[in-house]
């Protein structure tokens, strides 16, 4: 059975991109998508759900009030963070809420899946030692499969995790822009910022369409996927 996934994400476009990669993802299904703290909890009273992705800036709150707010309710639900929040506090709080896992923005479709696929394992063992009771072996194996570290994702050899995060940002609004316009914002050449565009687009974090105008010659251009 797919495990049921609500996106909490107040960004248009990031919120279609996580829905697209939960369905990408094998063993998952979209239960909802909520723009808001107050559309999530209307969901949860009236979609099962099993796996919240769960943004921490939202329109009407802070995250962590939503998930209080669920615990409070009786929703308990798992939850992963999907988040620009880097302050250590608001991961500390998070954790002492019961989230699982913690995503930081920006990242590609491979990073979403690892963490996707961590969660599928730990289910997985919860299934496995479902029948009576267990033991302190047991408990450990299940919840070392999200304390561990994940295998990072590489990138192609020459790449920067830095520059990737940059090219990414640059893009965040959902305007088209070429390599050219790229490399001006970053400060990069616009033959290395056309290779980071090129290996988002290949993991379908961008797409390409083609810019017409002017007297020059057409020239590709990059945007968010929707």
């Amino acid at each position: 059975m797919s495990v049921r996934v609500l996106v909490v994400e107040d960004e248009e476009l990031s919120a279609q991109a996580h829905a697209d990669y939960v369905r990408r993802t094998a063993g998952f299904e979209v239960a909802g998508v909520a723009r808001s703290a107050a559309e999530a909890s209307r969901l949860l009273r009236s979609t099962p759900v099993d796996l919240v992705l769960l943004d921490m800036n939202l329109p009407d709150g802070h995250g962590l009030a939503l998930l209080q707010g669920m615990r409070s309710e009786g929703f308990l639900c798992d939850v992963i963070a999907v988040t620009a929040a880097r302050d250590l506090e608001v991961v500390k709080r998070a954790v002492s809420q019961g989230v699982v896992l913690y995503l930081l923005k920006p990242f590609t479709y491979a990073g979403f899946r690892t963490k996707l696929d961590q969660y599928a394992d730990y289910r997985r063992r919860l299934t496995d030692e479902a029948q009576g009771s267990v033991g302190q072996e047991d408990v450990d194996r299940m919840l070392g499969v999200l304390r561990s570290p994940a295998q990072p994702v590489s990138l192609p050899k020459g790449m920067s995790a830095d520059t990737l995060r940059e090219v990414t940002q640059v893009l965040r609004d959902g305007t088209g822009r070429s390599a050219s316009e790229v490399a001006a914002a970053v400060g990069t050449s616009r033959v290395t910022a056309r290779r980071y565009l090129e290996y988002l687009a290949g993991e379908q974090v961008l797409e390409r369409s083609v810019r017409y105008g002017g007297s020059g010659r057409p020239e590709v251009e990059y945007r968010r996927t929707t």
